[in-house]
């Protein structure tokens, strides 16, 4: 009979269909924001939902002047995650880059055209999350 790995004391048990995260959640953070930063997204902003949701610990929500920019974005973002050590990053909507999801595991990526996130604004949902957001 095949036995399944105890859980660590203390850590929270990990959907099957969720990325293994290769690096912490900082770092994973930092690496998406200098990524973001070098490629001139605009109105970058990380949430840390921590104890807020089971999903993910951070969320990054950035801007693109345009799809093809939102595009470029998404896939920069992804390599960096990847050299940085992210085993496994998931990327959804990039055929269209109105809305872009970047999935590493701890740490989700939202990258928008201006126009989508003024309509969707997913930053008001989160904003009274926690008082420690981060802007940048």
């Amino acid at each position: 009979m095949k036995r399944t790995p105890a859980a660590k004391a203390g850590a929270t048990p990990r959907a099957a269909n969720r990325p293994a995260p290769g690096i912490d959640v900082e770092a994973a953070t930092k690496v998406v924001l200098t990524s973001l930063e070098d490629d001139k997204a605009e109105e970058i902003l990380a949430i840390d939902i921590r104890g807020k949701s089971s999903f993910a610990d951070m969320l990054v929500i950035a801007s693109g002047r345009s799809a093809r920019h939102v595009g470029a974005l998404a896939d920069h973002v992804m390599r960096q995650l990847k050299d940085a050590g992210v085993k496994d990053v998931r990327i959804e909507g990039m055929p269209q880059a109105d809305w872009v999801l970047v999935d590493a595991g701890d740490v989700v990526i939202h990258l928008f055209r201006p126009e989508v996130r003024a309509f969707y604004n997913i930053e008001k949902i989160w904003s009274g999350a926690t008082p420690d957001s981060v802007q940048s």
